[in-house]
């Protein structure tokens, strides 16, 4: 854990982080100016849903399309928060109009909104006060398998064990 908070490594298949390239990451958002420059290369039909986020290890947002792999976006790197995210024109510039921890490769706790407000307020963007969707991310201690938690119902749906109630998906940590 760092004075920024907790960071996540990448969790999922390795074939993905293989595939990443140097130079490929995310386009890296530290400022208003930044992310205006590239909203406005992004076209009609992208707007219409969200973008891959992660926050690096340096605090600072990077966007990525959709379809986006949040490692690739990562540039391979452990990340602070990572998920989907989605904007709005507002009255003074761009809002964040729906933001998510939704990222199977680093699957986040719901404590990394504190890294993703950080890096939204440093990039000069208006945001809701947490995530407008919450993603609760379990590995099972039988399977070992990634659980999505849903509605409080902490049993693997691979195995039907048991999972417990706080962040375990790294097994290094």
């Amino acid at each position: 854990m760092s004075a920024r908070g907790r960071s996540y490594r990448y969790v999922g298949p390795v074939e993905l982080k293989a595939a990443v390239r140097p130079g490929s990451s995310g386009c890296r958002i530290s400022s208003a100016a930044e992310f205006s420059d590239w909203i406005a290369g992004r076209s009609a039909a992208e707007l219409t849903e969200p973008f891959t986020f992660v926050v690096g290890t340096d605090g600072a947002l990077r966007l990525a399309p959709r379809r986006s792999e949040h490692v690739a976006c990562a540039g391979g790197d452990m990340v602070l928060g990572a998920g989907e995210i989605g904007f709005e024109r507002a009255a003074d510039g761009w809002a964040v109009s729906e933001v998510s921890n939704q990222s199977t490769g680093y699957c986040p706790g719901i404590g990394s909104w504190s890294a993703v407000a950080r890096a939204l307020d440093g990039a000069g963007l208006g945001r809701p006060s947490g995530f407008t969707r919450e993603v609760v991310f379990r590995r099972c201690p039988g399977c070992q398998e990634h659980n999505i938690v849903r509605e409080n119902d902490f049993v693997c749906v691979f195995c039907d064990s048991d999972l417990p109630k706080t962040w375990n998906v790294d097994p290094t940590v």
